[in-house]
C-alpha cells in the first residue's frame, strides 16, 4: 500500500525555497495553502523559518517522523539527501527532480533505486509533477489545486496532468487523487491502480501512459480494478514519431498501437483519444449506471437535432430500434402531430407534463437499455421545465442510464444546472451526447465480460 504517500501526516519539502516562482517555493505554498492539516517540515541550511514554519538543514534534524518527503534539489545531488531520509525513516518520497533516465543518466536513477530498496523507501518519480489526494487536502504538487471530487487521474506526463487539474479547476471538475508518476524508477503505474482499487473516495480512474513497465501485471491490475470501478485509458505514442518523443520524454519504451489496442480490452479499459473526451466520459460514467445492452431510446423536440443524435448513436455502434406497436399504444396520450417512432418527437412546444408522462412510459420499457432526452428550447419555452420533469422522473428510481443533450448554450444555462446537480450529465452536441451513451454501454459490455471470466 501507499498510505504513507497519498494519505501522509507528516511532509518534508527537501529544497524548499523562499522565493517565489521557483519549484520549492511553490510546492511548499501549495502544501501550506492547500490546508494540509499534517506536520510540514521545510528542509532547506540557508534558511530558518519559511511561511511561519521553521526550517531544517537537512531532514535528519527534523525531531520527528517524517511519513513523506519532496525532494526538489539538482539530480546530482539527490543519492545523498535520499540516503539522509532512509536513515531518517522515511517511508514515502516524491522527485520532482529531473536529469535521470529521460536525459539518458540511467546509472544515477538505478543508484536512488538501490538506496530506496536498502531503506524500503517507496519512490513516486523521478521527473514528475507530485501527488494530490484532494479528500486530506495533500498538494505536494507543482500544479494548481483541484476541486475535490470523487475521479482519480494518474499521468506518466507532469505537464499533462497539469493542464488536467487546470481544466478541472476552470470547469470545477472534481478530482480526487492525482499522481504524476514520472520516470517509474519504483512506484509505477499498476502499483498505483491498486492503491486507487481500494480508495473509496476514487470513484472512476483515469490513466494517461505512454509506456508499460510490466504489461502482464498491468493488465491483471486493470482488470481488477476494473470489476469494481471505471477505468478510462488514453495511450499516447501510437505512431513511430510518437514513439521516439515518448523515448525522449520518460527514457520509456512505447508499444504498438494494435498491442495496447488488445491490452486495454482485455484489462476492462474505455479508452479514449483526448482529454475533452476523457471529461465527458468520467463524468457520465461516475453519475450513470452501466447500460445492460445497446438499444437506445431518443426522446426530442426538435426532429433535426434528434436524426444527428440517431446518425452519431450509429456510428458508435449503438441501435436506435423502432417503438413497438404496444409502446405506442401506451403513448397515445401523445397530440397526434407527435411522432411515436424512435426517435419520439415531442415538438416544439413540449411541456414539462409530455415530457414527464413520455420518460414515465419508456423507463420501464424492456426494448430499452438506455435514453437520451434532447431539447433545444424555442423563445417562449422555459428550458428549465422539460428539465425538471426529466429529473422528477429519475428520482422515481430508474435502473438504465438518462442522459441529456440541451442545445442552444445560454437560453438553457439554467436549465443544464438543474440537470447536472441531479447526477444527469448534459452533453452539447449530438456527437459527444451518443460517445457519452457508449461508454455506459461500454461499461456494462465490461462488466459482463469480467464477470464471466471469473466463473
Amino acid at each position: 500500500m501507499l498510505d504513507f504517500i497519498f494519505n501522509a501526516k507528516s511532509v518534508a519539502v527537501i529544497g524548499a525555497s523562499d522565493r517565489p516562482g521557483k519549484i520549492g517555493f511553490e510546492i511548499f505554498r501549495n502544501i501550506v495553502e492547500g490546508g494540509f492539516q499534517g506536520k510540514i517540515y521545510p528542509i532547506n541550511p540557508k534558511i530558518t523559518e519559511l511561511m511561519g514554519h521553521t526550517c531544517y538543514r537537512t531532514i535528519k534534524d527534523v525531531p520527528d517522523t517524517v511519513d513523506l518527503a519532496v525532494i526538489v534539489i539538482p539530480a546530482p545531488i539527490v543519492p545523498e539527501v535520499l540516503e539522509q531520509c532512509g536513515e531518517k525513516g522515511v517511508k514515502g518520497v516524491i522527485i520532482i527532480s529531473a536529469g535521470f533516465s529521460e536525459v539518458g543518466n540511467v546509472e544515477l536513477e538505478n543508484k536512488i533505486v538501490n538506496i530506496a530498496k536498502k531503506y524500503g523507501m517507496r519512490i513516486v518519480g523521478p521527473n514528475c509533477a507530485g501527488i494530490v489526494n484532494t479528500h486530506q487536502n495533500l498538494f505536494p504538487t507543482i500544479e494548481v489545486r483541484p476541486p475535490k471530487g470523487f475521479i482519480a487521474f494518474v499521468s506518466q506526463s507532469g505537464a499533462l496532468g497539469g493542464a488536467i487539474l487546470m481544466k478541472a479547476k476552470e470547469e470545477q471538475f472534481g478530482i480526487s487523487i492525482f499522481a504524476s508518476y514520472g520516470n517509474a524508477c519504483d512506484v509505477n503505474e499498476s502499483d498505483i491502480l491498486e492503491y486507487l482499487m481500494e480508495d473509496e473516495n476514487s470513484k472512476v480512474v483515469v490513466i494517461y501512459i505512454e509506456a508499460v513497465k510490466n504489461g502482464r501485471r498491468f493488465i491483471e491490475t486493470s482488470r481488477k480494478l476494473s470489476l469494481k470501478k471505471p477505468l478510462i485509458g488514453i495511450k499516447a505514442g501510437k505512431t513511430e514519431a510518437g514513439t521516439r518523443a515518448v523515448a525522449s520524454h520518460t527514457g520509456s519504451l512505447a508499444g504498438q498501437e494494435k498491442i495496447y489496442e488488445a491490452a486495454f480490452k482485455q484489462a476492462g479499459i474505455i479508452s479514449v483519444e483526448d482529454f475533452d473526451e476523457m471529461f465527458d466520459i468520467s463524468k457520465v460514467l461516475l453519475h450513470q449506471p452501466p447500460a445492460k445492452g445497446d438499444k437506445i431510446a431518443i426522446i426530442t423536440n426538435s426532429g433535426g437535432p434528434a436524426v444527428m443524435l440517431t446518425d452519431a448513436c450509429e456510428a458508435f455502434g449503438l441501435k436506435i430500434p423502432s417503438t413497438p406497436e404496444e409502446t405506442k399504444k401506451k403513448l397515445s396520450f401523445l397530440p397526434p402531430v407527435c411522432s411515436l417512432e424512435n426517435p419520439i418527437d415531442l415538438v416544439a412546444d413540449a411541456s414539462y407534463e409530455r415530457y414527464r408522462k413520455t420518460l414515465e412510459t419508456l423507463v420501464v420499457e424492456n426494448w430499452i437499455d438506455g435514453i437520451i432526452v434532447v431539447h433545444v428550447p424555442p423563445v417562449w419555452i422555459d428550458a428549465r421545465e422539460p428539465a425538471k420533469a426529466v429529473v422528477d422522473v429519475y428520482k422515481q428510481g430508474v435502473n438504465k442510464p438518462i442522459i441529456a443533450c440541451w442545445m442552444a448554450g445560454e437560453p438553457v444555462k439554467e436549465a443544464i444546472k438543474i440537470l447536472e446537480e441531479n447526477n444527469i450529465p448534459n452533453f452539447p452536441t449530438p456527437r459527444k451526447t451518443a460517445k457519452a451513451m457508449w461508454a455506459l454501454v461500454e461499461r456494462g459490455k465490461i462488466l459482463k465480460r469480467l464477470k464471466e471470466q471469473q466463473l
